[in-house]
């Protein structure tokens, strides 16, 4: 009785107990979990020992403290790389030496307090994200194998640099292609100008050989009909055709390079100034000029006669281009063509120059043209509009004074034509003025003509002799050298710059200067020669006449001549 009273009490505490709200019931299993009285710590099982129990401690706390560095070490270098592989697995392993780190301060936990229940918990946790790692593990080991060793990776980085190298070379390679056919072009354009230039200013030197008989010849015609008024229009025609085949011969000597400069330090913002003040009345009304001059352009060394038609010349294609009106402008600075600028531009010289701009709002030219605009009789003109000879005399210009010019163009947008002059030292030149000569230009002292051309020299005697001079003439050097060696009196040797006989009018002239000394000479030409004009200069003393030229041009140079 006593034993089944005892068992009623306790099925019926049992159903009182099963009986409370859950709250209360997982209250009462936490409490019998934390209830500790009746365990025994694990420093008893160490017989309270200090140097063990101290010895546990340290040994747990040490390996809790790597636990941990090695779960935050895991943790941050993930969240840091984002593209890292395996992502999971990391902060698997992470969790797992967190808890490791766990186990191990409840290690020292129960040194003193008996909490085993707690670490049992944590240890039963632990296993379970142990078998999930050793799952992943070996699900992951197929890829983990085939990861690439190190050897692999210094291998392929070994080969992706080798072929980062091929591609720079390549690249280096295409490059110097370019360089050398863009070279190779601007040789070839060169060459192509340089070969037109020098048919061009032979053509030249013919040409006004022939325009100087028909000049001369056709003065003492206008002299002898005045009087009749029919022949007068006629000779006057023939005047004027043979002044235009002058202009067209000179367009072609500047293109050649063979025209006589005599540059000066020239105020560029001056000169400009003055040739929009000219270009206002030249130009439609409904072309607006406008002026951005720097300040502080240095002066020129430039022929300011010559850069004066050069600007002309721009300016009048300008104006074709904007036939239904439009803004030109004229520019000045400073500029410094350096060494990168040069290894583009192989006929540029570094340094410093003064960049003349002139730019319009016309039609553009196109692309494919641009190369060819600088070559005589091309243009873009229609016929009968325009010879092509304008940007072929600047260009040569240019080129003759040691200068450099560049032409910018876009179809619809307008056309700027830059020419870089050299820079001059000290400041510029006062403008020159016209010197007049004083008296007569008749004379009776005694001319030597060296000329080669029959015509030219028959027609220079005749002319000379009308002058009132005596006259001797030569066809050659070794023909003048004989005159001059002579007993005959000469005050002036006048000489073709280019003749036959073995010299060039400079050398012949310098022999007849060692043999008479007190000698005057003035040289004529139609093709100027590097004998008597050097880097685009006129030698210092030389006196030109070139050709074609009037009977009055003739008479006043050699009075310039035999009173210098």
């Amino acid at each position: 009785m006593p034993r089944q009273d005892s068992e009623c009490a306790e099925i019926c505490a049992i159903f009182a107990w099963a009986n409370r709200p859950e709250p209360e019931i997982l209250a009462l299993l936490l409490g019998d979990i934390l209830e500790m009285s009746t365990l025994t710590p694990h420093g008893a099982c160490l017989l309270w020992k200090p140097e063990l129990i101290w010895l546990n401690a340290v040994s747990d706390a040490m390996l809790a403290g790597a636990f941990l560095v090695t779960a935050f070490v895991l943790g941050f270098f993930v969240w840091r790389r984002r593209d890292v592989m395996f992502r999971g697995v990391f902060w698997a392993f992470a969790l797992f030496a967190t808890f490791c780190a766990v186990t191990r301060l409840l290690s020292i936990l129960t040194l003193w307090v008996p909490a085993y229940d707690i670490e049992g918990l944590t240890k039963g946790f632990l296993a379970l994200i142990s078998v999930g790692i050793t799952a992943a593990l070996l699900l992951l080991l197929p890829r983990i194998l085939v990861l690439p060793t190190r050897i692999q990776l210094q291998q392929a980085y070994a080969a992706l640099q080798e072929e980062i190298r091929q591609r720079r070379n390549a690249e280096a390679m295409v490059k110097r292609f370019q360089e050398i056919e863009a070279n190779e072009a601007q040789v070839r354009q060169a060459q192509k100008m340089e070969a037109i230039g020098q048919l061009t200013g032979g053509v030249a030197h013919d040409f006004n050989n022939i325009l100087t008989v028909i000049t001369g010849t056709i003065e003492i015609l206008e002299e002898a009909v005045k009087d009749r008024p029919q022949l007068t229009q006629i000779t006057n025609m023939i005047s004027a055709a043979a002044s235009r085949g002058a202009d067209l011969t000179k367009h072609l000597l500047a293109f050649a390079r063979q025209q006589p400069l005599q540059p000066r330090s020239t105020d560029v913002n001056a000169l400009v100034i003055d040739n929009a003040r000219l270009l206002r009345s030249t130009l439609s009304e409904q072309i607006e000029i406008d002026s951005m001059l720097a300040h502080d352009a240095a002066p020129a060394l430039i022929d300011p006669s010559q850069l004066s038609t050069a600007i002309l010349n721009l300016a009048l294609n300008a104006r074709d281009a904007m036939a239904n009106g439009g803004k030109l402008t004229l520019e000045t600075k400073n500029v410094l063509l350096d060494e990168d600028y040069a290894s583009m531009n192989s006929e540029v010289k570094p340094g410093n120059y003064v960049m003349i701009a002139v730019s319009d709002t016309g039609e553009g030219i196109p692309g494919s043209l641009l190369d060819k605009v600088f070559e005589p009789f091309f243009t873009t003109k229609d016929v009968s509009k325009g010879s092509g000879l304008g940007l072929s005399m600047v260009y040569g210009f240019v080129k003759q004074s040691n200068g450099h010019i560049k032409i910018y163009s876009e179809e619809g947008h307008g056309t700027t034509v830059k020419l870089y002059l050299p820079q001059a030292a000290g400041v510029a030149d006062a403008p020159a003025t016209e010197t007049g000569l004083s008296g007569c230009v008749h004379g009776d002292e005694s001319i030597l003509i060296v000329e080669d051309d029959a015509l030219v020299r028959e027609y220079v005697v005749t002319q000379i002799s009308r002058f009132g001079y005596h006259t001797l003439a030569a066809s050659n050097a070794a023909e003048g050298m004989a005159i001059i060696d002579g007993a005959e009196r000469i005050d002036l040797l006048f000489t073709d710059v280019i003749i036959p006989g073995g010299m060039n009018g400079r050398q012949f002239a310098t022999e007849a200067l060692k043999r008479r000394p007190g000698l005057k000479v003035l040289y004529t030409s139609g093709y100027t020669d590097n004998a008597i004009v050097h880097h685009g200069r006129l030698d210092a003393g030389v006196l030109l006449l070139p050709k074609p030229y009037l009977s009055s041009d003739l008479a006043r140079m050699i009075r310039t001549a035999l009173g210098s």
